[in-house]
């Protein structure tokens, strides 16, 4: 599991990141269960991020991908399936949640939200980086 540390080390990695690009965003970290470790929103972040940022981690962590792995499945009218079906609203298909693994065992997850998905999963990547260093 991810310890307290590694995760506030993570978290200030990206909030210093957000800072120095003038960003605004929620940031979390979950344990491999998808609880809370720590929950950063900066002072001019979306509320709503709040709760997505959450989703997006607990959905890296309990699925074992990167959030954005369900969103573009759930979007392939072909090949994908009904994220509907899953009876957990938690599940989300935005990208920004990152999955934390260490020698194939998830540790946890990292999420950013309130930016582009695009800047979300790239903010994320910062603290995974931290974390795996």
């Amino acid at each position: 599991m991810l310890t307290l540390e590694q995760s506030l080390r993570a978290a200030n990695a990206i909030l210093e990141q957000l800072r120095r690009d003038q960003k605004e965003a929620v940031i979390v970290v979950c344990d491999a269960h998808g609880e809370l470790i720590v929950l950063l929103k900066t002072d001019g972040a979306p509320y709503s991020s709040i709760q997505i940022a959450s989703n997006k981690a607990y959905t890296a962590a309990r699925e074992r991908r990167n959030s954005i792995e369900i969103g573009n499945k759930v979007r392939d009218t072909t090949k994908g399936y009904q994220i509907q079906y899953w009876s957990d609203p938690r599940i989300i298909g935005f990208g920004g949640g990152l999955v934390v693994q260490k020698d194939g065992v998830t540790l946890g997850a990292i999420a950013v939200s309130g930016l582009p998905e695009h800047m979300d999963i790239q903010y994320a990547g910062i603290g995974l980086e931290e974390i795996m260093r």
